[in-house]
C-alpha cells in the first residue's frame, strides 16, 4: 500500500496520521483530489483503530408529525408553506401517540422526530407530544428537533433558545439530532435556504445543548452547489465545536436528492462521492467518535461499502421516514434489525445494536441470511 499512497501524493498526510498529528485545510484538499482507495485506505486504518470491525445500528422509529414549514429550502420535497396546501399535513399529539403505541411489541430504543417550521401549532403541542411518549414509553430515548426548529421555538414563542432546549429537556427531550446544518458556507446557505436558522445559530444551538449536559449529531448535505473548499469548511467548523464542547457524537454526511424539488435540475452525488465524503470525514474529524453511513441517504449498497471507507454506524430500523423518500431515495421505507445485522454481516463487519449515546444493547448472535428489504414490502 505504501507505493499507492506514494502514487496518490498522501504518504505526508499517512505519516500525520500514524503520528497522531491533526489534518489541516490542505490536507483535506488534496484528498479530495487523490485517488479514492488510497483515501479509502486511510480512512478504514483510522475507523479500524476506534473501532475494530463494529458497525454500530440502534432499533429506532422515525417519526415526522408535520410537513408545514414556513423555510423554503430549495433542496426540500417534504415541506408544505401552509396547512391547507396539497399535501400537507399535521398529526395530533394523540396520533402522534398512537404510532408508538402500535410499536408496543418492538424493542425501540429511540425515536427520532424532525418536522417542518410550523407557524400556527403552540409550544404546548411539542411538550405536550414528549411527555406523552415518555408516558407510554419512559425508558426510551428521545432525540427531537433539530437546530434550525430550536431557533423557530424561541422566534415564534418569544423565548431565548436556551429556555427553550431546557423546557423541552423538562418535558422529557434528552437529545438533538443533527439536521438542518446544510452547508456552514454562507454563500451556499444564501442560495438554498435563506430563510431559516444560519450557520453560527445553529452551531450556538448545539453549543448550548452540549454545555446543558445534552449529546447531540450534526450533518453535512452535499453534493449539489457547495464547493470542496466549502465541505472542509463545514467539516473544520464542527471540529472546532467539538474541541470546545466534546459533545457531538456522530458525523452523518447526507446525499443530497434531486427529485420533486427546485434543484431538480442537478445531478444526485455519485457513489465515488458518497465514499470520498465519508472517508474524509473520518480522517479529518479526529475528534468525533462516529462517522454514520446513512442508510436511507446513500442507499443500502452504498452505505454497506462505507463501512470500508470510514463510516462504522448504519444508523437504525428507521421505519417511517418520509423525507428524502418525498426526494426520490428508493432504499426500503425500513429495514428490520435482522436485515440490518445481515447488511452488516454482507459487507464483511460485525454487527452491534446500540442505544443512542452508544451504549451497547445487544451483541447479535450470527442468525440465518434473510432477504433485505422483505419487510419493507
Amino acid at each position: 500500500m505504501q507505493s499507492r499512497l506514494a502514487a496518490a501524493g498522501l504518504l505526508e498526510i499517512h505519516e500525520k496520521r500514524e503520528a497522531g498529528v491533526r489534518l489541516d485545510f490542505d490536507d483535506a484538499r488534496r484528498l479530495f483530489e487523490a485517488d479514492l482507495l488510497a483515501v479509502g485506505w486511510l480512512a478504514n486504518r483510522e475507523r479500524e483503530r476506534r473501532h475494530g470491525d463494529r458497525t454500530y445500528f440502534n432499533y429506532n422509529l422515525r417519526l415526522e408529525a408535520t410537513n408545514v414549514c414556513t423555510a423554503s429550502c430549495l433542496f426540500c420535497s417534504f415541506a408544505r408553506l401552509m396547512p391547507g396546501d396539497d399535501g400537507a399535513y399535521t398529526l395530533t399529539v394523540e396520533q402522534v401517540l398512537a404510532r408508538l403505541r402500535e410499536k408496543a411489541d418492538q424493542p425501540l430504543t429511540e425515536i427520532h422526530i424532525v418536522n417542518g417550521l410550523h407557524p400556527e401549532l403552540p409550544f404546548s403541542y411539542y411538550t405536550d407530544l414528549l411527555r406523552g411518549l415518555k408516558a407510554i414509553r419512559p425508558d426510551i430515548h428521545l432525540k427531537c428537533f433539530t437546530a434550525v426548529e430550536i431557533a423557530y421555538f424561541s422566534d415564534l414563542y418569544g423565548m431565548t433558545d436556551e429556555q427553550v432546549l431546557v423546557e423541552l429537556r423538562a418535558a422529557g427531550l434528552d437529545s438533538l439530532p443533527g439536521g438542518g446544518a446544510e452547508i456552514f458556507a454562507e454563500r451556499v446557505r444564501r442560495k438554498i435556504c435563506h430563510d431559516k436558522c444560519g450557520t453560527e445559530r445553529y452551531l450556538d444551538i448545539h453549543r448550548t445543548a452540549h454545555r446543558l449536559g445534552m449529546r447531540t449529531n450534526v450533518t453535512m448535505l452535499y453534493g449539489h452547489i457547495e464547493t470542496v473548499d466549502e465541505r472542509i469548511d463545514h467539516m473544520m467548523r464542527v471540529r472546532d465545536l467539538q474541541d470546545e464542547t466534546g459533545g457531538f457524537q456522530a458525523f452523518i454526511p447526507l446525499a443530497f436528492h434531486p427529485d420533486n424539488n427546485q434543484m431538480r435540475k442537478l445531478p444526485a452525488p455519485a457513489a465515488t462521492d458518497t465514499l470520498r465524503v465519508h472517508a474524509i470525514a473520518r480522517l479529518v474529524l479526529d475528534n468525533v467518535d462516529h462517522i454514520k453511513a446513512y442508510w436511507i441517504s446513500s442507499g443500502v449498497e452504498v452505505a454497506q461499502t462505507a463501512l470500508w471507507f470510514g463510516a462504522d454506524d448504519l444508523d437504525g430500523t428507521v421505519q417511517e421516514e418520509t423525507i428524502y423518500h418525498m426526494a426520490g431515495s428508493r432504499t426500503p421505507t425500513a429495514l428490520s434489525t435482522a436485515e440490518i445485522e445481515q447488511l452488516i454481516r454482507d459487507a464483511g463487519r460485525s454487527p452491534i445494536e446500540r442505544d443512542t449515546l452508544y451504549n451497547v444493547v445487544r451483541i447479535p448472535a450470527f442468525a440465518p441470511a434473510v432477504e433485505v428489504g422483505a419487510s419493507a414490502r
